[in-house]
């Protein structure tokens, strides 16, 4: 048994999230279907996390097991197979420790903004109705960085066993027309990027003091932070391994074109 790990993005405006659901369309149940129609037998793909409906990747990761070679040319047959919306970039086999999930030791997530109506990046970023201080924003997300409890920013109900995050980097920054706000951690909680996104956005719009965010965070309380953003503005952009499970740089050396994945956003 050999274990593949798969490197892809995908445009989410189609698909009910990442993690197979009845009846519904799924990144992983289309992918799932591909690989299995090629390789001619049932195929289970775990992924490194599970993105909501409507939320993008240019940085996934997935694996799966099986004993017998992959067929030639795979990646070319599976981008040939899959929609457009979808990208292979690479396929390799493993070591069979690796786990596209619990072996990531950091995620990096970023949300697009802009308060100008942008025709060719419809679906891709969120509309905002004001001229937010940046300044005031990276001061609020230099305020997350104290904390490690971030239950006021989780979804609600869910299987969680922790609300424990270590943010490793949380700043605001000005591409062009948008605004985009990047985050890292180790891990994540349902829905927590959007809604510190608005959190934030509140803070730059003057609804919301350092003091009052701060106060927000030590309520852990859900009903305490702002709004959660839309889908369409959030972006998983990195998903971090050990060296020796995948080789993230060396990859990236040996094929320039997959530099720049944002152009599979």
């Amino acid at each position: 048994m050999t274990r593949y790990a798969i490197h892809l993005a995908y445009h989410g405006a189609n698909y009910c999230g990442w993690q197979t659901q009845p009846e519904l369309p799924t990144v992983q149940q289309t992918l799932e279907q591909a690989l299995s129609t090629l390789v001619r037998r049932p195929i289970a793909i775990v992924g490194c996390g599970r993105t909501d409906t409507g939320v993008h990747a240019s940085d996934f990761y997935a694996h799966f097991d099986l004993e017998e070679a992959l067929p030639d040319n795979l990646v070319f047959k599976l981008n040939s197979y899959l929609p457009p919306d979808i990208a292979i970039f690479d396929l390799r086999a493993v070591p069979s420790d690796f786990h596209a999930r619990f072996s990531a030791t950091a995620r990096t997530y970023q949300y697009h903004v802009s308060n100008k109506r942008l025709p060719f990046r419809q679906g891709l970023y969120s509309r905002i109705y004001f001229n937010p201080d940046v300044e005031a924003m990276n001061l609020g997300a230099k305020v997350l960085m104290e904390y490690e409890d971030f239950t006021s920013f989780a979804k609600v109900h869910t299987d969680t066993k922790t609300n424990i995050c270590h943010l490793s980097e949380a700043h605001w920054d000005i591409e062009g027309d948008e605004l985009v706000f990047t985050i890292t951690a180790n891990r994540f909680l349902r829905n927590m990027v959007r809604s510190v996104t608005g959190t934030l956005l509140d803070v730059g719009r003057g609804k919301l003091s350092l003091d009052g965010l701060r106060a927000i965070v030590e309520r852990k309380d859900r009903r305490a932070a702002g709004v959660s953003m839309p889908p369409q503005g959030l972006f998983l952009t990195h998903v971090e391994y050990p060296w020796q499970q995948w080789n993230v740089e060396e990859e990236k050396k040996d094929n320039p074109k997959n530099n720049n994945t944002k152009e599979s956003e």
